[in-house]
């Protein structure tokens, strides 16, 4: 995976918050400022947002170093692929093959809602969120928050929980802060949803449950 990108994180969003030392005090990384992460996402920063079952990390799909960023906050290998979310089937069409609508038409139908689906990627699906493997795992949410989200930033979102790999996902933003500190640029400090359990993975070419 070759690092190709401009991204320079949330160098704005870091300027209007900073200290006289120049940095943006942890606690201040917290903050219910729906628009200030929307912001931050298309400047290129790393955040954690909450979603139906628990926090998530999210950047923009597009930005090989913010997702980079993520995997390595993670400990997650590359070749594993992330989620990517979005408020509308549209924004998610450039990542899917188009020439199987047969395999998305199920995604749809179950779609907006906790269901994620392995997909035939695209030719513009990027490594970096694909792995290794043929598919894009897609979901569009009925998570108000995360919609909201999505059309404040105009884009879809890399989805993934915000824990280290083989620990515990997080549920409030105090435990993100914790957990990350100064690694994520902006932690949006609203209430997860109320599902008990992580969306369910369903593989499109063969109907098969991965999870849930």
């Amino acid at each position: 995976m070759t690092d190709t990108s401009t991204g320079i994180g949330c160098a704005s969003y870091e300027r209007a918050n900073a200290t006289s030392a120049g940095v943006t005090p942890i606690d201040k990384r917290l903050t219910k400022d729906l628009a200030a992460a929307a912001h931050c996402l298309r400047r290129g920063g790393v955040i954690a947002y909450p979603t139906e079952y628990c926090f998530g990390l999210g950047c923009d799909p597009a930005n090989e170093t913010a997702v980079r960023r993520i995997l390595a906050m993670k400990e997650r290998p590359w070749e594993q692929g992330l989620i990517v979310i979005a408020d509308r089937v549209e924004r998610l069409r450039k990542f899917i093959d188009q020439e199987q609508p047969e395999l998305l038409a199920p995604a749809i139908a179950s779609w907006p809602g906790p269901y994620t689906w392995l997909l035939p990627a695209s030719a513009r699906a990027a490594p970096w969120l694909k792995g290794n493997h043929a598919s894009i795992a897609a979901r569009v949410t009925a998570f108000p928050l995360v919609r909201q989200l999505c059309r404040d930033s105009g884009m879809a979102l890399v989805s993934t929980s915000a824990n280290r790999s083989g620990r515990p996902p997080l549920r409030t933003g105090e435990a993100v802060l914790a957990e990350f500190g100064t690694e994520l640029d902006l932690i949006l400090d609203e209430r997860v949803g109320t599902a008990t359990q992580p969306s369910t993975i369903r593989d499109a070419a063969t109907g098969r449950s991965l999870r849930g």
